[in-house]
């Protein structure tokens, strides 16, 4: 089969070729999926730039999210599956066989159903982006009337931060930085979007909500003092992204505010969590409340150019087709 893959970390054009490897078969309790759309995400580069190293053992096929059509089944997995449209989640994780490629193949739980009503397009978009989402919204409880804000609410853990509160009866403002970002936050659902670079952006959220539930927070250190003009004892923000430079916090504002910061990390995140963050998921996208991003498809000879699109901060969801 093809594959994208790298054997040693450095940049998207040193690093990643596509060759002809073999086809990896199944083993207990794993599903082999023919792939049509694998999905990158910033850990993809991250990862194949060494800026977040991980063993390679031979060679590392990149990319965790994907979708396609299950052609095998390993033992212990019913092989009604087979034939079954799916997405994938964290591929990668712990694994050289990526969605990178013609075939790849993970744990059962990890190829999730995907509904007839739910393009390819949009099932290589969730994993990541949408179980990160749903971690940051769902880690201190319900959102049923609560108010929620996301910063970058045109990111891809933004616009589904957005869909998903949106889902669960929650308010929600979203936070961007211009006009064609702001129309794509109010196609997701966002009942309020502010320009954080505005003057007025913290008046303008207090004027939604005095105090926020959530915050779904991109960039912590360069957003925090909006993050807590909109603060108090019962809101969590929680961080999902690291910056180039650590910040400072205030703490004797972040004491007065009572406020509760919490870091996330999807490689480390409960198990429990990351299952029910999935079928939540699966039950969103079977309702249609979940929806593709503007999409960008590279085929896989050109999967280098889509690692420098992300890297890049490309608008919307990046793709890459298997031939």
């Amino acid at each position: 089969m093809k594959a994208a893959l790298y054997r040693a970390y450095g940049s998207a054009a040193g690093a990643l070729c596509v060759e002809e490897v073999d086809r990896p078969e199944p083993g207990p309790g794993e599903v082999r999926v023919r792939m049509q759309l694998s999905g990158v995400n910033p850990t993809d580069w991250k990862s194949r730039s060494g800026a977040t190293p991980r063993p390679i053992e031979g060679f590392q096929v990149p990319h965790h999210d994907g979708a396609g059509v299950i052609d095998a089944v390993g033992a212990g997995v019913d092989a009604a599956r087979v034939g079954q449209r799916v997405w994938t989640w964290m591929a990668a994780a712990g694994s050289r066989w990526g969605t990178a490629a013609q075939w790849s193949v993970v744990p059962a739980r990890q190829a999730v159903p995907l509904p007839d009503n739910a393009s390819a397009e949009l099932g290589a978009s969730l994993g990541v982006p949408a179980i990160t989402a749903h971690r940051a919204l769902f880690a201190d409880g319900p959102l049923q009337g609560k108010n929620v804000l996301v910063a970058g609410g045109a990111g891809a853990v933004g616009h589904y931060a957005i869909e998903l509160a949106k889902f669960h009866g929650a308010r929600v403002a979203a936070t961007v930085s211009g006009p064609a970002k702001a129309e794509l936050a109010r196609r997701a659902g966002a009942d309020l979007v502010v320009y954080y670079r505005e003057a007025s952006a913290a008046d303008q959220l207090r004027a939604f909500a005095p105090q926020m539930d959530r915050i779904v927070e991109v960039a912590l250190g360069a957003n925090l003092d909006l993050d807590l003009a909109v603060s108090g004892p019962s809101t969590y923000i929680v961080d999902y992204a690291a910056e180039a430079t650590d910040p400072v916090l205030p703490v004797r504002r972040c004491m007065t505010a009572n406020v509760t910061i919490r870091f996330i990390l999807l490689y480390g995140i409960p198990a429990l969590a990351a299952d029910e963050a999935v079928a939540d998921i699966s039950r969103a996208v079977t309702a249609g409340a979940l929806t593709e991003l503007p999409v960008t498809i590279f085929p896989l000879e050109q999967v280098a150019a889509a690692h420098d699109a992300v890297e890049a901060g490309a608008v919307g969801k990046v793709l890459v087709k298997m031939p």
